[in-house]
């Protein structure tokens, strides 16, 4: 009997990013994540994180490595790139606990990752695909794992992300520098894909930001404080009607994170 041939690897899962990267551009995702996935990235095993879709340089997959080991000391990161000139291009910089690998959403590695952050890959997808993109990366977490999903400016300054476990999502963080916010509404050009085209009157989201926008200008004589007391002044005042799920150490950080049902597309 012959020898069965070699089954050929798969495709990679989803298209090519425009691949726009700067160092530093996601420190805001990346506190937020050390700060509420922390515990659960020191308590597991083999901790190991996927930046998903890093660009055309290796930037932030060197800096997630960074950020995370002030909190879990063995975590490891693996960067995915569907363009296979990025990934030999990162190569360079692989080292202890840092590897890059070619592919999508498919994930193509062996363990299940505690962590997957995709940042600036949903915006140029539809609407409608987001749903399933989702669904098949929690397919991928593991236990207790969290997938981080979001968007933001090319210098970090105003950040919106989703945040998923394996049931689907459960959060939404808005995080600005707050030196150059007018308004809390600013954020809209950066929400992500699930909800940038449902910032309209009826929308829920649409709801939350114009009330953040008049909590802001009520809490105006605080700004003589500081940006972040006036922010920490309008996100308090905004718990009344919203489920806001964090508390004044993130609110001084600039961030607000809100529950995912509260802000879930219409019929969604």
């Amino acid at each position: 009997m012959s020898a069965r041939a070699p089954r050929p690897p798969l495709r990679p899962v989803g298209t090519v990013t425009r691949g726009t990267t700067n160092p530093n551009r996601l420190r805001r995702m990346d506190r937020w994540i050390a700060a509420s996935h922390g515990a659960a990235l020191r308590g597991a095993d083999a901790p190991l994180a996927v930046d998903l879709g890093y660009g055309a340089a290796p930037w932030t997959a060197v800096e997630l490595l960074l950020r995370l080991r002030t909190v879990a000391p063995r975590a490891c990161v693996t960067g995915i790139e569907i363009d296979p000139e990025r990934v030999a291009a990162a190569r360079p910089y692989e080292r202890e606990g840092l590897t890059f690998r070619h592919g999508g959403f498919e994930v193509p590695l062996a363990a299940r990752p505690q962590l997957i952050r995709a940042a600036n890959v949903l915006r140029q997808y539809d609407e409608d695909q987001v749903a399933a993109v989702w669904e098949r990366l929690c397919a991928r977490l593991a236990p207790g794992g969290l997938l981080v999903e979001g968007t933001c400016d090319e210098i970090g300054r105003r950040h919106v992300w989703v945040a998923l476990g394996p049931e689907g999502p459960r959060t939404v963080t808005f995080a600005a520098r707050l030196a150059s916010l007018e308004r809390p509404s600013d954020l809209a050009e950066r929400l992500p894909k699930a909800l940038i085209h449902r910032n309209v009157p009826g929308e829920p989201v649409h709801a939350f930001l114009r009330d953040f926008d008049r909590a802001w200008a009520a809490a105006a004589p605080y700004a003589a404080y500081g940006a972040r007391q006036r922010w920490a002044r309008a996100v308090r005042d905004l718990t009344a009607d919203w489920p806001v799920v964090d508390r004044g150490a993130r609110w001084r950080q600039g961030e607000v994170t809100v529950r995912w049902g509260a802000l879930a597309p219409r019929g969604v």
